[in-house]
């Protein structure tokens, strides 16, 4: 992998655009951050790699040609061991989304400062060191798929055929396969963090890189995990999204002072018991509920949900959560938001169906966006005249699952086979309780379809926060701890 410093950038970046043949351009430098465990000394190389792939011609194999440009960002300690330095690679979800929030947010060694609920910063942010940054336990290399953040294309190519689940494994596998093998990293203990639709990946990331590779891995970090797109599934005839959501509503409304002075604790376990075992069975009478039955139903799931009995009768039970955060707080002119429920904003209208738009990604997404944009300049020395993608709309929804057509996307037949290959791959799971968008409770349904054999290698840990666990401080800073501590435990060669 060719580098260049900072003085050399500008003349690297003549020279790759005076040929056809794209090269690596990586900047490199030194930093040190203040942790816990002391002051680390540590090198980022930050830039695009050059994704290549087999050349074949009626047969004939043409060479390796260029196909992307993959933008990356890599921290390493400085003068560790690399046999026994552990590596993760991590990433977002989206899909369509840059790998900025698990960057900025809780891995990395300098984090976004934005504030929190009812304390927000103003324009311009800032960035601090993240004392809590998990380079203490682990080097980190940060993924930015094809199409999101800095990552194109070549010249002369189709980003659609990068826009899909298989194409994606390969492409994200093929950058973990080249840093590796450039960086003489093979014998390091491997671990790969993913966050959302970035856990679906990461679930059959796992299966490929050992099937595919041969490399093996020491562990998954799953941060609101999606492993069934059928726990999600609102269509007609799918009830099961609507007993698994009640849950996160019964948080939700329990946040926003719905439920009195109940301990949350409390609250959830009412919810998860009647959506376990009550509702599913309320829903799949129809009309075939006696007129008792009806009305017995419609008040538990009101009381559950915060939401009044005559809505909840008029939803015929089952209640959608887009609708769901734009009706809990209808009568003050509020929503509440999808990814991180905690927060709230005005509604566009105080009669629309559904809310308009995401508070809380309406808070999130600005603080982040400058935050990396002025960190990617300014302290990792990358310029580029390309537009940074955050998120990238065109990809979601030119994204294809072609894979599972007339199915739900499923993964946890992957993970499970990966497991079945590799009996030290283990799992850490992160659930936040205000998660709309990828529910905990879904995603504790998906492990209920674990071979039981298999449980001892899965962690699980809840949170009093929201889809991007981290913007909620105190989570971010015990979920530091916890996610350093299954690196700890799971490095390998003396690892307990």
């Amino acid at each position: 992998m060719r580098r260049v410093n900072t003085e050399s950038h500008a003349l690297a970046s003549d020279a790759a655009a005076a040929t056809p043949d794209p090269q690596d351009v990586l900047v490199r430098r030194s930093h040190t951050v203040s942790t816990a465990a002391g002051l680390l000394a540590y090198t980022s190389e930050s830039g695009t790699v050059v994704l290549r792939a087999d050349d074949l011609k009626d047969g004939v194999w043409q060479g390796r040609k260029p196909v992307a440009e993959v933008a990356v960002t890599a921290y390493t300690l400085d003068d560790a061991d690399p046999r026994e330095r552990p590596v993760t690679f991590a990433f977002n979800g989206g899909p369509g989304s840059s790998s900025l929030w698990l960057h900025l947010g809780l891995l990395g060694p300098r984090r976004v400062e934005m504030g929190d609920v009812g304390e927000l910063l103003p324009p311009p942010y800032g960035l601090v060191d993240n004392a809590e940054t998990l380079l203490a336990v682990t080097d980190l290399v940060f993924i930015d798929p094809v199409s999101t953040g800095l990552s194109r294309v070549v010249a002369g190519g189709k980003p659609k055929e990068f826009h899909g689940f298989t194409a994606d494994i390969g492409s994200v596998g093929e950058v973990i396969r080249a840093w590796t093998t450039r960086e003489n990293r093979w014998l390091s203990p491997k671990f790969v963090a993913g966050e959302s639709y970035g856990t679906t990946r990461a679930a059959a990331l796992a299966q490929h890189l050992q099937d595919k590779l041969g490399m093996y891995l020491n562990g998954l970090m799953m941060i609101s995990s999606v492993l069934d797109f059928g726990t999600a599934n609102f269509e007609h005839g799918n009830d099961r999204a609507y007993a698994l959501y009640l849950p996160f509503y019964a948080a939700t409304a329990h946040f926003h002072g719905k439920h009195g002075d109940r301990p949350l604790r409390e609250v959830l376990d009412e919810a998860e018991e009647y959506a376990s075992r009550d509702y599913p069975w309320v829903l799949s009478r129809g009309n075939r509920l006696t007129e008792a039955e009806r009305a017995e139903a419609v008040s538990r799931v009101a009381a559950l949900t915060g939401l009044s009995e005559d809505y909840v009768d008029r939803a015929d039970l089952r209640i959608e959560h887009w609708r769901f955060c734009g009706e809990l707080l209808r009568d003050e002119g509020m929503t509440v938001g999808r990814i991180d429920a905690r927060f709230t904003g005005l509604a566009g209208s105080r009669i629309a169906e559904e809310m308009d738009a995401d508070p809380s990604m309406d808070a999130i997404i600005g603080p982040y966006a400058a935050a990396f944009q002025h960190y990617l300049g300014s302290e990792l020395g990358v310029t580029s005249e390309q537009v940074y993608r955050t998120i990238s709309e065109d990809v979601g929804r030119e994204w294809s699952f072609h894979e599972f057509e007339n199915s739900a996307v499923y993964v946890i037949d992957r993970l499970e086979r990966a497991m079945r290959q590799n009996p030290h791959l283990a799992v850490h799971f992160a659930y936040g309780y205000y998660d709309g968008a990828t529910p905990y409770y879904c995603a504790m349904d998906d492990v209920a379809r674990f071979a039981p054999a298999l449980l001892p290698r899965l962690e699980h840990h809840f949170y009093e926060s929201g889809h991007m666990t981290y913007v909620h401080q105190p989570t971010r800073v015990q979920q530091s701890a916890d996610l350093a501590n299954f690196v700890r435990r799971h490095s390998g060669r003396g690892a307990s």
